[in-house]
């Protein structure tokens, strides 16, 4: 008895402080991109909305962590039940994990996968925003947070990364998130859209970015962070895999940002930067599902795929008339479905697993796997999404005031303004405006 308990101590697995070290730093880089979000759409709307948008993102930190402490880690990646939902007790509150409970065989504390899963339920509603900027109440958006998040995004994460989720049992391949970040977000983004309608002014007046240096800036984060949303996602096991995520995120994310800079020139007739801030994101949401199973070469197509048909997509709300203010359902839903579809494409048994796309000889099988996650993460998010919405808007109201949307939601929803230009001129600031001034300064469009 005693060399049988010797044997199996000896074989237990032990705790990777290189590992967990890895872990920590990748979450703290997933963090990094909720403040990168609110960047990158807080430049994107006017001057007068720009408070505004960078709160919805950062109203996620909040809300979310604490939602996910008291039973989202249940929710997702409890004991399964029924293929749906997870649930452990010891999950609710985090009062029964020790310090030192090891996640499964990956050598590292349970906590420490809670902290970095939580980073991605954190910045998925926030992506939702970008799709409702200059028009909700935020009052209503930062309700609408907690139930999606308890609604949808927990439920789907198991689904899709949790053991004896449906999709997990199926086989579907999402290595971080293309199905239960992207798709869901898009999907979710589209369905409230539909439900709150337009901006007013849609198509009519012009809605463009007010400060493209803050677009590239948070362009820049999302980069930036992606390396540890994506390469982390491996959990730290040194086989080369994460490592290959890492290299894949950056050359699907150069090859989109060139596809779209290409389509846009041939199209437009210009290089924008605004261009180049989407395309790298639509970049790196692509390659984020697929990143694990292809090689470099098959990133290279992924991203180019990706960029130049999200350049096109954006353009669908001006045919059909819904108003995706900052493109989230151009480039998060369908960047993160050609990202999904295309692994069984360009899986090439080499990475993650031994699972082959059409191209290296595996057939449709794989690709029929990532139809059915794709089609039915859109499909209930879209609609669960949109009844949330609903329940919202005939309740508590959605939107704002029409006249408080055209002065400005910062001012009306939180009595400040981005920009104070009350010492603009060259000259000692002033204290008090001229009535002449102030009455003018008002007609000007922000």
């Amino acid at each position: 008895m005693a060399s049988a308990a010797i044997t199996l101590a000896a074989e237990a697995p032990k705790l990777s402080a290189a590992n967990t070290g890895f872990m920590l730093i990748c979450s703290a880089l997933v963090l990094l991109m909720t403040p990168g979000l609110a960047f990158f759409y807080g430049g994107m709307v006017r001057v007068k909305s720009t408070l505004n948008m960078l709160m919805m993102s950062f109203i996620s930190m909040g809300i979310v962590t604490i939602l996910w402490v008291l039973y989202g880690f249940s929710f997702a990646f409890g004991t399964d039940k029924g293929s749906l939902i997870g649930w452990t007790s010891d999950f609710v509150g985090l009062s029964g994990i020790d310090k030192g409970a090891l996640w499964g065989t990956y050598n590292i504390p349970v906590l420490a996968f809670m902290v970095f899963q939580l980073m991605f339920a954190i910045i998925t509603p926030a992506l939702i925003s970008g799709a409702l900027a200059d028009r909700v109440k935020f009052s209503a958006w930062a309700l609408f947070v907690a139930l999606w998040a308890t609604v949808v995004y927990f439920p789907v994460a198991h689904w899709v990364w949790g053991e004896g989720g449906w999709a997990f049992d199926l086989g579907v391949i999402d290595f971080a998130g293309g199905t239960a970040v992207h798709i869901n977000a898009g999907a979710a983004a589209l369905g409230v859209i539909l439900v709150i309608g337009k901006r007013v002014g849609f198509k009519k007046d012009p809605m463009r970015p007010h400060s493209l240096p803050l677009v590239m800036l948070g362009a820049g984060l999302l980069w930036f962070g992606w390396f540890g949303f994506n390469a982390g996602s491996w959990l730290g096991n040194d086989d080369g895999v994460g490592t290959l995520m890492f290299v894949n995120t950056q050359v699907a994310t150069a090859a989109a940002m060139l596809a779209w800079l290409v389509y846009e020139k041939i199209r437009h007739g210009a290089f924008t930067t605004l261009g180049a801030a989407s395309g790298a994101v639509a970049g790196l949401v692509a390659i984020t599902p697929s990143g694990g199973a292809i090689t470099p070469v098959g990133a290279i197509a992924i991203g180019a795929i990706a960029g130049l048909l999200c350049a096109m997509a954006v353009g669908l709300k001006y045919k059909f008339g819904y108003d995706d203010s900052l493109d989230v359902v151009g480039v998060h839903m369908v960047g993160g479905i050609l990202g999904s579809l295309l692994i069984g494409l360009f899986a090439s048994g080499k990475g993650q697993s031994d699972v082959k796309g059409l191209f290296y000889g595996g057939g449709l099988d794989q690709f029929w796997k990532q139809c059915a996650g794709v089609f039915a993460v859109l499909a209930y998010s879209l609609i669960a999404s949109a009844i949330l919405a609903f329940l919202l808007d005939k309740t508590i109201g959605m939107r704002v005031p029409e006249d408080d949307e055209i002065a400005g939601i910062d001012q009306a929803e939180h009595a400040e303004t981005a920009y104070d230009f009350s010492g603009a001129g060259g000259g000692a600031a002033r204290t008090t405006v001229p009535a002449a001034v102030g009455s003018a300064s008002k007609k000007v469009d922000a």
